[in-house]
């Protein structure tokens, strides 16, 4: 996959800042390119096939596919690329905060609810935790 990567025209690829580090901006180059997913030698569906690569004269590359409508924009795919973490981060706080690992269900419909109630549940926290961090720290700089 690398190979087919390295052999696309710098004209198609696009620098993009997608955060801001201790150091400075994180910035890779992205690009797009529709792709036919096939089984069997025989052709399936046409799906987006997004790649990431980091900067220098030996760039890594990262590999992502989407189904995403054709309409869909390049920044879009960029801002998807760096959703991995906060994912990660509400699933290994939900399991320790809300009981998101704590499901005893046989069906999808029940899977589901408890899911999004914890979901909902640790979003609630997370809000009130940045909302009366707030409150605290100015208290605290007032009484100060």
């Amino acid at each position: 996959m690398d190979k087919l990567a390295h052999h696309i025209s710098r004209g198609f690829w696009f620098r993009r800042t997608v955060s801001e580090g201790t150091k400075g901006p994180i910035v890779y180059e992205f690009t797009k390119r529709e792709v036919i997913l096939c089984r069997d030698n025989l052709p399936q569906r046409t799906v987006w096939l997004v790649v990431k690569r980091t900067l220098g004269d030996d760039p890594k590359y990262s590999y992502y596919v989407s189904d995403a409508p054709h309409s869909t924009y390049l920044g879009t795919f960029v801002w998807l690329s760096g959703m991995r973490w906060p994912i990660e981060q509400c699933f290994t706080e939900g399991n320790a905060e809300v009981g998101l690992d704590q499901y005893e269900v046989r069906k999808y419909t029940g899977w589901n609810h408890h899911m999004l109630v914890c979901m909902l549940a640790h979003f609630f926290l997370w809000h009130l935790r940045v909302t009366l961090g707030k409150k605290i720290t100015s208290h605290h700089a007032a009484a100060a």
